[in-house]
């Protein structure tokens, strides 16, 4: 029997909501995602509050919150406290994700689900991992290996491997094939036959997406009409995601046609998000790379954007035509919101969606065809208290702080009781001459009056004793020729000790802050929120563009017919597109495919029969191996036999020498690459009909294994053409693409 594979949806099946799922693998739980919405809906963690004292280990995938956004709240409130994986980009911008959405909450609301302590507290249990780093787990999950890839979606958006006896578990979810300005394409497709994969139906209903450079101008011309007739335009973004593809397009358009219009990226952490982003250029597109390799220019060196972190800073600019790119991109609360009241009025003005809103949030309403012509909405602000509400505050306050000082000195006084009781019954009983006459307390009291606080104060005598005795503790260090024994430990400060000094003084892990978000967690002025309601007359233009970087459905169904896992489960995206998807697998990719319902837990574990055997010392004496990349290999042969201990154990052969056995050619090529390398050779070469013709008669082409089911993953090279020179010169240039075993 293969390895236990059990698969249980928290949140995210059968709809758009968040994403969450517990995944078992041989009693192994993995959470991966613990997403939450911009409303902080608690009752979509029911399932999760369930479990959560069972979750051995926590994967994150990408960084916002419908990712990670319930993971504060989830180690407050739902007793989670397992180990959380992430890579550091998700990591930190995660972290700064969850600051803006709890100071855009706090400044219209009493919002008290978690605060800016249990983020970072959450973000500090965060293991950061590269990118295809292998993590071996220890204790309960030894022998199981977790590993993060490419997903192409947001920066260090994740594709999660977990890997058990051989056996693949990926969790492939929002993932993009397309390369764009800041990301390279996903590295799904490398994976192949993985015993269980884990992936999304989002965008299983949209096809024929427009190319890059298409979609790109007509989001470019689309902004510069509006502009050039006075126009303002608002693009309501996430906070560290998306949002930094549309920065580039447009820091990149504007240097290359010296447009003077302004440009604001306007969030409570936009300084400290970019300041992060310039630091990962390594998590980047090759071509971004490459460029500061070359120039040392870094792309996110913004000149033709300016960050903004408070809407007075905004107010402060001249009227006239601007862009300004605003959180958050539901358009429920944050700085989007309040401009979006401000400007809808206006049909000279354009709102500019790049996503897909939330359910049940004014973006996804005014994205509904057709728009409505009105909205009701609620404005709330917080302003200071002034007057009796803030004398009352302050009383209320004042009393606050003699309940807990009075708290405080009976707990106190409670322990000095219980630390003299185990003095007293661990010390011997004092011995008393009897003939000796004791003073009375009261001549004491007369003798000693100006000592009296010093001796009775804080200090009950027992009855039996003489006085009062000071505690004597023996002196037991080790000593050697040198002086003292130390131990270096007590003198060094941990990492973990220095992080958490920076997050108390900085209230960020690098002390990197803007001064806005900064101001408002210092501010400890009484205050209250004021709200009310008005209706907004929509009569400004409202245009969606699809730059949420997911692959469309076509894409979708070539991807995972390459791939051809042997069992596949569905998850995230609305009823219609799950069953289309599961329709469409089960007769093109793998007969076993699964689309559970909330809390339904599905058994995947494989049908295949995996067995450890042992090398034997005299085996591995005699094996040559080649280093491959990060990998030795060779080729072995044995025989299965036991050990003294009841064992599988691969043994020697009894016949010298082995038998022969064909050459085996190791690793893949790509036709494109070879071409490149056939034209440095000096051989003429092209591409032709799908294939690569070779000098003037040789012909090389990749041929798929029709019979095999999902197709795309076994696949063949034919090289064919009349036995010549010429013929033999590329089979020997084409073998050595591989390594011959």
């Amino acid at each position: 029997m293969g390895t236990s594979v059990q698969v249980t949806p928290l949140c995210g099946v059968y709809n758009e909501n968040p994403l969450s799922y517990l995944v078992s693998i041989d009693g192994f739980n993995f959470l991966i995602d613990c997403g939450w919405n911009d409303h902080f809906d608690t009752s979509l963690l029911e399932p999760l509050s369930r479990v959560a004292s069972t979750v051995d280990a926590v994967l994150l995938s990408h960084p916002d919150t419908l990712h990670l956004g319930a993971l504060p709240y989830a180690m407050k409130q739902l007793g989670l406290s397992a180990p959380v994986f992430a890579t550091e980009p998700v990591y930190r911008l995660g972290l700064l994700t969850m600051y803006d959405h709890y100071l855009s909450r706090k400044q219209v609301s009493e919002f008290d689900l978690f605060t800016l302590d249990d983020i970072d507290s959450a973000f500090q249990n965060i293991t950061r991992l590269n990118q295809s780093q292998n993590y071996y787990m220890s204790g309960k999950g030894e022998g199981i290996v977790i590993a993060p890839h490419a997903a192409g979606h947001l920066l260090g958006g994740t594709i999660w491997k977990v890997t058990k006896d051989g056996e693949d578990v990926i969790y492939a979810v929002d993932f993009n094939h397309r390369k764009e300005r800041h990301l390279n394409g996903t590295v799904l497709e490398s994976f192949v036959r993985p015993a269980v994969l884990i992936t999304d139906a989002y965008n299983a209903l949209l096809s024929n997406q427009p190319p890059r450079r298409q979609r790109d101008q007509q989001f470019l011309d689309t902004i510069l009409k509006t502009l050039r007739t006075d126009g303002k335009i608002l693009v309501p973004v996430d906070t560290a995601g998306r949002v930094l593809e549309l920065v580039l397009i447009l820091e990149q358009f504007w240097e290359q046609h010296h447009l003077t219009y302004p440009i604001y990226f306007l969030t409570y952490v936009s300084s400290s998000t970019i300041d992060y982003v310039k630091s990962f250029l390594e998590w980047m597109s090759d071509s971004i790379a490459k460029s500061f390799e070359n120039t040392r220019e870094n792309a996110f060196v913004l000149k033709n954007i300016t960050l903004l972190v408070s809407k007075s800073e905004l107010e402060k600019v001249p009227d006239g035509p601007k862009i300004v790119l605003a959180s958050m991109a539901s358009l429920e609360v944050g700085f989007s919101h309040d401009i979006f009241v401000e400007w809808a009025a206006d049909s000279k003005n354009l709102v500019l969606f790049t996503e897909r809103a939330q359910f049940a949030t004014l973006a996804r309403m005014l994205q509904s065809d057709p728009p409505p012509k009105a909205v009701k909405v609620t404005m709330s602000k917080r302003i200071p208290l002034v007057g009796e509400e803030l004398a009352a505050y302050e009383e209320e306050q004042t009393q606050k702080r003699k309940e807990e000082s009075l708290k405080a000195s009976l707990i106190k006084e409670e322990e000095a009781k219980a630390s003299l009781g185990e003095e007293l019954a661990v010390g011997g009983p004092m011995i008393i001459d009897a003939n000796i006459k004791q003073p009375s307390s009261k001549a004491s009291g007369l003798k000693h009056g100006a000592f009296r606080d010093v001796l009775i104060d804080g200090f009950v005598s027992p009855p039996s004793s003489a006085g009062p005795m000071f505690p004597f503790y023996e002196n037991t260090s080790e000593w050697d020729d040198f002086g003292e024994v130390i131990n270096p430990d007590d003198y060094t400060i941990k990492d973990e000790d220095m992080d958490q000094s920076f997050m108390q003084v900085d209230g960020d892990l690098n002390g990197k802050l803007d001064e806005a978000a900064a101001s408002l967690m210092l501010d400890t002025t009484p205050s209250k929120v004021v709200s009310s309601e008005l209706t907004v007359y929509v009569k400004c233009s409202l245009v969606y563009m699809d730059f949420e970087g997911r692959s469309d459905g076509s894409s979708m169904k070539k991807i995972l017919g390459h791939v051809s896992p042997l069992k596949l489960v569905l998850v995230h995206g609305s009823a219609e597109a799950t069953e289309h998807l599961k329709e469409y697998c089960l007769k093109n990719v793998c007969p076993d495919v699964y689309a559970p319902q909330i809390e339904e837990s599905i058994d995947v574990t494989s049908d295949l029969c995996a067995y450890k055997v042992q090398l034997s010392e005299k085996l591995m004496s005699n094996i040559l191996f080649k280093k491959i990349g990060d990998y030795e290999i060779a080729w072995v042969d044995a025989v299965v036999g036991k050990t003294e201990s009841d064992t599988l154990s691969l043994l020697p052969l009894s016949t010298t020498p082995p038998p022969p056995h064909k050459t085996v050619l190791v690793g893949d090529i790509k036709m494109a690459d070879f071409k490149q390398f056939l034209a440095s050779k000096g051989i003429q070469v092209e591409f032709a009909g799908g294939a690569l013709r070779c000098g003037e008669y040789v012909t090389l082409r990749k041929v798929g294994d029709s019979s095999h089911k999902g197709g795309g993953n076994i696949q063949h090279i034919i090289l064919e053409g009349p036995l010549s020179e010429e013929y033999y010169n590329i089979r020997d240039h084409l073998y050595s693409q591989f390594y011959p075993l």
